[in-house]
């Protein structure tokens, strides 16, 4: 029997691959609402930022904000994500602890400065969904739990996707854990970005534990907000975090390629020391962190899954642009034609 060969770009005209898109798209909302017992809900495109629901990212990203002429208001800014607007739909929407929702979020990042590279682009489009737990799901057990189900529903739908489109099926059976402090020890010398190329190339399927907390080493393996997800509670061995992001092995651009960011958010004890630690106690006075520090949003878990990120890793593109449209410099729009990379 000849081996697959997994480092090859799948040939697909622009016609299939929206209509493989659809499917895609259609097959794992689906699955993941039945895994982690969703519902589907609407969202904004935009939220006032006198809220305190925009999500703030690295702190240093800027919003496209606008007025609303007929309000005569000014203050409106496209959203970065949903991630703490979503608490507020649980607890409009009444959602029991064990239920959740999912919606479909599309975000504009324009202080994106990789467009020269595929992997990202200013439209960001991505499954945002959020799950009401207890305060003892609030542990690392937990969260690896949700995250192998999250792994189960790729693992669904990449088989549905070879029996459909005949693409060979490349995930491993099972995802790895393992902590950014963990990685940071084996791999001392690389960077974070080599360091996740690295355990990515040897395990093809891991979820890093612990992002947006200070490394042993003084290193920030990657950004999070101080207000979403948890980056400090300690737990075993001492480390810290009960948050990461669940990254593949894409076998044809050969690099690690992040498809999801989620966590358990943060308690009102935890959200008021991250935020001391980044120097956001500002944002204390903000309607929304007042009443998560009334108790008044149930405690969560949730995450955003990428729909542009996991259409480019199932279908073998080499380019985010060949699913999703976009804005790119000349010079990738260029590239991409003499390597036969078709741009929607």
């Amino acid at each position: 029997m000849q081996a697959k060969d997994f480092s090859q770009p799948v040939e697909m005209s622009i016609l299939k691959t929206e209509e493989a898109i659809f499917y895609i798209k259609q097959n794992f909302q689906k699955n993941l609402a039945d895994a982690l017992r969703l519902y589907r809900v609407s969202s904004p495109i935009f939220l006032n930022r006198n809220t305190g629901m925009q999500d703030n990212l690295n702190g240093i990203e800027k919003p496209v904000s606008f007025a609303i002429s007929a309000l005569k208001q000014d203050g409106y800014e496209v959203v970065h994500s949903l991630a703490k607007w979503k608490r507020f739909a649980l607890k409009k929407y009444g959602i029991d602890q064990g239920k959740g929702i999912y919606t479909d979020m599309n975000a504009l990042r324009p202080d994106e400065e990789d467009l020269s590279t595929s992997l990202h682009s200013v439209y960001v489009d991505q499954w945002d969904w959020e799950k009401a737990i207890s305060k003892e799901d609030r542990n690392l057990d937990f969260l690896k739990s949700t995250v192998r189900k999250i792994y189960n529903v790729l693992k669904l739908t990449e088989h549905d996707i070879e029996k459909t489109y005949d693409i060979p099926a490349f995930l491993p059976e099972d995802v790895t854990f393992i902590h950014t402090e963990d990685l940071v020890k084996e791999y001392p010398d690389l960077t974070p970005k080599q360091r996740e190329d690295k355990i990515c190339e040897k395990y093809h399927a891991v979820f890093l534990i612990g992002i947006g907390g200070q490394l042993p080493n003084g290193e920030i393996h990657d950004g999070r907000a101080p207000d979403y997800d948890d980056w400090t509670t300690p737990t075993v061995g001492g480390k810290k975090g009960l948050n990461g992001d669940i990254i593949l092995w894409h076998p044809v651009l050969e690099k690690a390629f992040e498809v999801s960011s989620m966590g358990i958010r943060v308690d009102p004890e935890t959200m008021k020391k991250q935020l001391e630690i980044r120097d956001c106690n500002d944002r204390l006075e903000l309607p929304w962190h007042q009443m998560l520090i009334n108790h008044e949003f149930p405690l969560s878990i949730g995450g955003g899954i990428g729909q542009s990120r996991l259409c480019m890793y199932f279908l073998r593109k080499r380019h985010i642009g060949e699913v999703q449209v976009g804005a790119w410099p000349d010079a990738v729009v260029e590239e991409s034609s003499k390597q036969g990379i078709q741009l929607l």
